[in-house]
């Protein structure tokens, strides 16, 4: 299934039925007075966050929502039936957004979370409801009030535990295919992954989900290369797992650049609990990758561990080191990022 995580689409409520303007008629009633039923209502359209999705790609064919019409209403007092509404569904995680994307309407974080996008149309009165002492035989009956048609945006930021962060080509995909079942594509050259991609870290019997994300650039805060929604991704995980390619020419470099995205990005990001590694140290000897490694603690200011994604060096360690902060703060803890390699 492909992955979408922003989505434009038009949603429509039903309108409401006429109401009818109708005399009863019958044998020996020389009188019958109005008997015209309402209109039914129009449909709604909802939206509801649900389990069992992780894209928006629906919404990509299925640019409008159309609610059902209400039916008009008839003679013998007969109301017309209400439109049949719409339930939209998308996964947990999934903002809507106005039109112009600068407001957030709703945010679907819970698992069954059902908001109104759009109220069905009022149906019209029908001629019986102006019967009055004054006026025994209206003819006049309402039309139905129109229904709500509006642009909404939808935009995924995904659930997960762990995301991982880094350059293009820093090995994210290559350590999310190793340490879960995720078959993300795995190329020696930058801007492999497209889309971000989850997989599944099984811990001490305990599950947790880990995020890969396209390699962030600079100006990726801004919007450049789309990385904004890129860190939008990462907005809602629990902790961090910062990658720097071992075998970079200026791994300081790459390191700040990282950081000062998600430094300018803002939304939290910059506080989340965050590990640091050196990836691909199978590049390296021992005596480069530990000159390396402190030469990076020394400005990142904190411990700084190695993974080898092909060796398996550093990964089981740096990975439980991860779920234990998860864990932490599954609950409501505040533990200090300070650890050994």
């Amino acid at each position: 299934m492909r992955f979408l995580d922003l989505a434009k689409v038009i949603v429509r409520s039903g309108h409401g039925g006429p109401g009818a303007a109708s005399f009863r008629r019958e044998k020996f009633v020389e009188f019958g007075g109005p008997d015209g039923g309402d209109g039914g209502n129009g449909g709604s359209v909802f939206i509801k966050a649900v389990p069992d999705l992780n894209t928006l790609i629906d919404y990509r064919y299925k640019r409008h929502v159309i609610a059902a019409n209400g039916q008009p209403g008839r003679g013998k007092c007969r109301h017309g039936a209400k439109g049949h509404d719409v339930m939209m569904q998308v996964p947990i995680g999934t903002e809507i957004l106005d039109e112009s994307q600068t407001e957030i309407l709703f945010d679907l974080i819970t698992e069954g979370e059902v908001q109104l996008l759009a109220p069905g149309g009022s149906g019209g009165f029908g001629n019986r409801r102006f019967l009055s002492s004054t006026n025994q035989a209206p003819r006049e009956a309402n039309p139905g009030q129109k229904g709500l048609e509006r642009t909404v945006w939808l935009r995924l930021k995904l659930f997960a535990d762990i995301g991982l962060l880094g350059l293009p080509n820093a090995g994210k995909s290559t350590l999310l295919a190793t340490a879960t079942r995720a078959r993300p594509k795995v190329a020696d050259y930058p801007f492999t992954t497209l889309h971000p991609t989850l997989g599944m870290l099984i811990v001490n019997h305990s599950e947790y989900i880990i995020a890969d994300i396209p390699g962030l650039i600079e100006g990726a805060h801004a919007g450049r290369g789309i990385g904004d929604r890129f860190l939008g991704h990462v907005e809602r995980c629990q902790v961090l797992i910062h990658l720097i390619d071992a075998s970079s020419e200026d791994i300081i470099n790459d390191y700040q650049t990282v950081i000062n995205e998600i430094s300018q990005y803002g939304k939290s990001l910059p506080e989340k609990p965050r590990l640091t590694f050196l990836s691909k140290v199978d590049l390296l000897s021992e005596d480069e990758c530990a000159t390396r490694c402190k030469l990076l603690a020394d400005v990142a200011g904190q411990n700084v561990g190695i993974m080898s994604a092909l060796s398996g060096a550093g990964v089981e360690p740096g990975l439980r080191r991860a779920a234990e902060l998860v864990d932490h703060a599954r609950q409501g803890g505040a533990e200090p990022v300070t650890w050994t390699p």
